[in-house]
């Protein structure tokens, strides 16, 4: 394997077959010590993150891939935290659509003065370009067509994804007991498809019980 990539929760290196392994590290995101998925640097180490966020992964994909919904996942290795993955070129450097069925967040931050946290939304999708300089700042679907990011079809494409999906895992997230509030997406293309790559862990969802944030490692338990 050859590195070639290192990220704030995972590395990635290139396999010989030319699939990828995402080795996941136990580094989340946060500030001033405390676990925050919006956030877009690491603010914490949780030891045995990596393994749990693996098992969340795998655990999710197999649901998606039941549902014959496209993706790079190809299997995982739980004790050795590493996750081999079909190649997917990111639209430009990475964007994110991010589903919110509940106000939380940037969210709220940002429209606070028209909606309280925890208010329901009726599966909001927001995209932000991934950009640790700038903060991964929002853009709508006219500036990524403008700056030749994505085409129209690409765009609608992973918009009807990322609602898809998102109800596919607030409803196993529900037959647990939990309430997913929000979660993100990353799409890639390969062989002219859209894809869906990267990962599902607590890094990339915020989700609750009875009203209270579910950490990650607690999260990690139901599965």
């Amino acid at each position: 394997m050859t590195l070639i990539y290192r990220g704030k929760t995972k590395d990635v290196y290139e396999n010989s077959n030319g699939t990828y392994t995402l080795k996941f590290k136990d580094s989340a995101t946060g500030k001033d010590g405390v676990f925050d998925p919006g956030e877009n640097a690491v603010g914490l180490e949780i030891e045995g993150l990596g393994r749990e966020s693996l098992r969340l992964s795998k655990y999710f994909f197999e649901i998606i891939n039941r549902a014959g919904i496209p993706n790079h996942y190809v299997e995982s290795d739980i004790n050795a935290a590493t996750m081999t993955v079909l190649p997917g070129a990111a639209f430009g450097n990475g964007i994110e659509f991010i589903c919110r069925l509940r106000a939380d967040g940037s969210f709220v931050r940002r429209y606070g003065a028209y909606i309280c946290h925890g208010a329901k939304l009726d599966s909001v999708v927001e995209v932000t370009i991934k950009d640790d300089e700038r903060k991964d700042p929002p853009i709508n679907k006219d500036a990524l067509l403008a700056l030749k990011i994505m085409t129209e079809n690409e765009y609608e494409t992973c918009k009807d994804l990322t609602i898809k999906i998102t109800k596919l895992i607030a409803e196993e997230l529900a037959a647990k007991g939990l309430e997913l509030y929000d979660i993100k997406y990353e799409f890639g293309i390969s062989g002219g498809k859209v894809i869906l790559i990267d990962e599902f862990s607590a890094g990339v969802m915020r989700v609750y019980k009875e009203g209270k944030p579910v950490p990650p490692m607690e999260l990690a338990k139901y599965f």
